[in-house]
């Protein structure tokens, strides 16, 4: 897709993510909880739609899918990036949503950390990566990851992170078609609350485990048997607090193949892991 800066409109990456990985590790008087996870960024997700206006108004196009605009976290980002800059200038915000509400693959954050570093260089606001990332937090815990555009081992609330380079890997993504509340995962008395923290080397080596799967194997009967089914595949993984699943696979060639054969049962997509997200390459490219 072309990036015309020069014209009113122009056309952003929100990428998606995966956890290869998920650990709760405790739990913070203020109720969130920590985790330690290692995020994946992949080379597919949303677009971003902008244009900047000069009356400094703020608003989303019209969007195919449940959520308010004033709830909207793309126009909120906007909101906070103008209040946080004084900045006079306004925008129309528009969404194309590939990636499912409710997938776990962090559509919403991502769609968010696109919003405040685009306008950051497109109003001319000047904020760095750390501005920006301390903007994003308030927004959601996953914020900072996609503002940061690296592929990264993460604690805290998930907003503690330390760049991972995993080089280019492979992955198919299948989507049940189901819609699954983080909050519901969370306050579940089922759900482990005391995993041990694992090293790097175990995290690279494949160890972890998704600590949310055996609540969310409980409460929707259709989520236990599609991570049943796609075990002929491979080893199928819960990403998130969400209802995507993903199965690692060797090569382009062994997830276009697996794609093919999984889609008779379930929507599915081949992707590719990056360590950079296509939107900070994006940016790097222009010198921002």
């Amino acid at each position: 897709m072309s990036h015309n800066f020069d014209s009113p409109v122009s056309t952003w990456p929100a990428p998606a993510k995966l956890n290869l990985f998920l650990h709760v590790t405790g739990r913070r008087p203020d109720g969130y909880h920590e985790i330690q996870t290692l995020f994946q960024l992949i080379d597919w997700g949303d677009e971003i739609v902008l244009r900047v206006t000069p009356d400094g108004t703020i608003g989303r196009e019209p969007a195919d899918y449940p959520v308010a605009e004033a709830d909207d976290l793309v126009v909120r980002a906007a909101h906070a990036l103008r209040q946080a800059t004084d900045c006079a200038q306004g925008a129309r915000i528009g969404v194309r949503k590939n990636i499912p509400l409710g997938s776990g693959l962090g559509g919403g954050s991502s769609d968010a950390a696109t919003v405040l570093l685009a306008l950051n260089h497109l109003w001319g606001c000047g904020l760095e990566l750390k501005d920006l990332a301390a903007l994003g937090v308030r927004l959601g815990a996953d914020v900072p990851l996609f503002v940061y555009g690296r592929t990264a081992m993460a604690s805290g609330i998930g907003d503690r992170l330390e760049a991972v380079a995993l080089g280019r890997r492979h992955y198919v993504l299948v989507f049940p078609g189901l819609s699954i509340s983080t909050r519901a995962v969370f306050s579940d008395p089922d759900l482990p609350r005391d995993s041990r923290p694992i090293s790097l080397a175990e995290a690279l080596a494949g160890g972890g485990r998704n600590d949310c799967e055996v609540v969310v194997r409980k409460r929707y009967p259709a989520m236990a048997s599609a991570l049943k089914n796609l075990r002929q595949w491979g080893r199928p993984v819960m990403t998130g607090t969400g209802s995507g699943i993903f199965l690692p696979m060797n090569s382009a060639e062994q997830a276009i193949s697996a794609a093919r054969e999984i889609k008779t049962l379930y929507n599915v997509r081949a992707v590719s892991g990056v360590d950079r997200s296509p939107l900070r390459e994006m940016l790097d490219a222009r010198g921002y």
